[in-house]
C-alpha cells in the first residue's frame, strides 16, 4: 500500500498549468518531420505522444466540473495504483489505438489544433477550479490531489517527447510533486542525483 500523499489544490494548480505550458511549449518545437520521429515511450512517435496527452487532458477537462458527494477515496500517490492490475496485460492494443488515432491527421502538426483546443479550456477551468472532491475514472479525489497526478503525468510524457532540457525545461513545482509521489509509491527507491532522476525510475522511465 503507497503512504499517503495529499496535495494542496493551491500547489498542485500552480504545479500542473506551469507543466502544461512547458509540455505545450516543448511540443510546438516540433516540426512535421520532428513530430514522426520516436519517442522514449515504446511505441509510440512524438505524435502519438501528444495525441495520448491530448486525450488524456479532454478526459480531465470533461472531468473536472463532476463535484464528488463523498470524501476522497484516493489521494495523489494511490491514483497510481488503480493501473497496477493492468500493468502486466497486453499493452499492444492500447499502443495501436493511439497510433491509429494520431495517424488520423493529413499532417502531424495539424494535431497541434486540437491540443491548443483542450488546453486553452482547461486554463480556464483549473484556474476556476473550487477545492471540492471530483469524481474521476470511477475513484473520489480530492482537486488538489487530481491536479497533481496530472502535473506528474505531463513531466513524465514531457520528458517523453525527447525535446532540449534546456530549451523547454520541466516545471520545477511538477517535479517536486513527482518525488513525493514516487517517494510515497516505493520502498527502496535508488541513489540518484536530482529528483528528477528519481521521478523518471520510479516511473520506468530510467
Amino acid at each position: 500500500m503507497p503512504r499517503p500523499c495529499t496535495v494542496s489544490l493551491d500547489e498542485s494548480r500552480g504545479a500542473f498549468l506551469e507543466e502544461l505550458d512547458r509540455f505545450h511549449d516543448a511540443i510546438r518545437t516540433l516540426d512535421d518531420h520532428a513530430l514522426l520521429g520516436p519517442s522514449r515511450a515504446y511505441g509510440w512517435s512524438r505524435l502519438d505522444c501528444l495525441v495520448h496527452v491530448r486525450m488524456g487532458l479532454q478526459e480531465l477537462l470533461a472531468g473536472i466540473p463532476a463535484r464528488a458527494t463523498t470524501p476522497p477515496d484516493t489521494d495523489a500517490a494511490s491514483y497510481w495504483t488503480m493501473w497496477e492490475t493492468t500493468a502486466d496485460a497486453d499493452p499492444v492494443p492500447g499502443i495501436l489505438m493511439t497510433r491509429r488515432t494520431a495517424s488520423a491527421y493529413s499532417r502531424p502538426r495539424h494535431a497541434l489544433e486540437h491540443l491548443d483546443q483542450v488546453i486553452a479550456g482547461l486554463q480556464r477551468a483549473v484556474r476556476d477550479m473550487p477545492d471540492s472532491a471530483v469524481a474521476f475514472q470511477g475513484h473520489v479525489l480530492s482537486a488538489g490531489d487530481l491536479l497533481a497526478t496530472w502535473a506528474v503525468e505531463l513531466l513524465v510524457h514531457h520528458y517523453d517527447l525527447n525535446t532540449s532540457a534546456a530549451k523547454t525545461p520541466f516545471a520545477s513545482a511538477a517535479v517536486a510533486i513527482g518525488r513525493r509521489t514516487v517517494e510515497a509509491l516505493h520502498d527502496n527507491l535508488p541513489k540518484v542525483n536530482d529528483d528528477l532522476s528519481l521521478v523518471l525510475v520510479g516511473f520506468g522511465r530510467q
